[in-house]
């Protein structure tokens, strides 16, 4: 369940949906696999969360190892990043009181060089522009960890996972109507704080 390389792994659909049968039955080399698709877009999710490349990767750990544990809970009325993306952000609010996100400029240098080159592409972003996108989206965390967890979670799921409604309802286990009235009252809250940087579309 190693989150430490991040190579991509291709699967299609079906290959997948054998190896999520395998792990239910309790196969742990067909959840290895599994992990394996998953752990490069799970750790960019942990980077946005927490700003912080070492804490990314053990937040990305804890929540494969959570889902392990859970996977009877997974009923496949979503995709299975959404609903692993829902374990990473309780993980990640769990971690919130012993571990805060730091700043792009309170990194060491090596730090810095490290998040340009695993989550920036040379193509289109310099790193000075990279630091600047790290410092916004430090100042985005800030805001949303002021929200009601509920509504954190859901803005989280749209906006960070780009997770559509009916898929965050569904991981959720909550209706469609209850996500849309999270997400309303939590963009509310955000805009009272002047944040700018959110599309609210909902589609």
């Amino acid at each position: 369940m190693s989150v430490s390389s991040p190579d991509i792994v291709e699967h299609g659909a079906a290959d997948t949906e054998r190896l999520l049968l395998l792990a239910r039955a309790g196969d742990a080399d067909a959840f290895g696999e599994l992990c394996r698709i998953y752990e490069t877009r799970l750790l960019r999710q942990a980077m946005l969360l927490c700003g912080n490349w070492d804490a990314a990767e053990d937040l990305a750990q804890d929540t494969l190892v959570e889902a392990w544990k859970s996977l009877s809970r997974f009923k496949g009325r979503c995709q299975m990043f959404t609903w692993l993306c829902a374990i990473l952000f309780n993980r990640y609010r769990n971690k919130l009181r012993v571990r805060r996100p730091i700043l792009f400029s309170d990194l060491a240098q090596h730090q810095r060089e490290e998040i340009e080159n695993r989550t920036e592409s040379a193509s289109d972003s310099s790193p000075t522009r990279a630091a600047q996108a790290h410092e916004q989206r430090a100042l985005v965390r800030q805001r949303l960890e002021a929200l009601p967890r509920k509504q954190q979670q859901v803005i989280y799921l749209r906006f960070y996972a780009g997770e559509s409604l009916e898929g965050i309802a569904a991981a959720l286990g909550c209706s469609l109507g209850t996500v849309k009235s999270r997400l309303f009252y939590g963009m509310e809250r955000l805009r009272k704080m002047k944040l700018s940087g959110l599309s609210t579309a909902e589609n």
